[in-house]
């Protein structure tokens, strides 16, 4: 990957002159999920320099932890949003933070419950590595509950540097 757009994307300015489409992926399981998703997705439409806010069908999913499913934690409430913005990915990434501590989201244990999660899945075709920003999300390709709602939106949706969603063997898989 270029270092340089790494960098931009960390550091880049505030603002493009173009719109970019973005796909965010929204996912709950504590709390009233359907009323702290229905909030998030009112946020989003809020957000500076966004515009033309959509959102998938909402799905249910088993908790995923790094051990793998874990049937035994709540189950999350999942879509994908796909938005035009302005804003750099990293201030975009920064806003969609404060949308999950707004929300009562605590970053106590990585891969935990929580009351919301917002993913910055894809930011156009940028490609980065960069540590505070990795795009495309590293492991959208593998998860249903990101590409099916993703391809409800977008039929023709291409994940940056993977290739077509509907393709990937996770978008024809069957969530809980």
């Amino acid at each position: 990957m270029n270092r340089r757009l790494a960098q931009g994307v960390a550091t880049g300015p505030a603002a493009s002159t173009s719109p970019t489409t973005v796909v965010i992926a929204l996912g709950s399981n504590l709390g009233d999920r359907a009323a702290l998703m229905a909030a998030a997705v009112a946020d989003l439409h809020r957000l500076p320099l966004t515009t033309g806010v959509r959102v998938g069908p909402m799905i249910e999913s088993v908790a995923i932890r790094l051990d793998g499913p874990d049937e035994d934690a709540p189950a999350y409430l999942n879509t994908v949003a796909l938005a035009e913005t302005r804003l750099a990915p990293s201030v975009l990434l920064s806003f969609l933070h404060r949308i999950e501590a707004d929300h009562g989201r605590e970053r106590r244990e990585r891969w935990g419950d929580r009351t919301l999660d917002l993913d910055l899945i894809a930011y156009g075709d940028v490609r980065s590595d960069a540590p505070e920003l990795t795009l495309p999300h590293p492991r959208a390709a593998e998860r249903s509950f990101v590409l099916r709602p993703w391809l409800a939106l977008d039929p023709h949706a291409v994940l940056p540097g993977i290739g077509p969603v509907a393709e990937l063997p996770a978008a024809r898989e069957e969530t809980s």
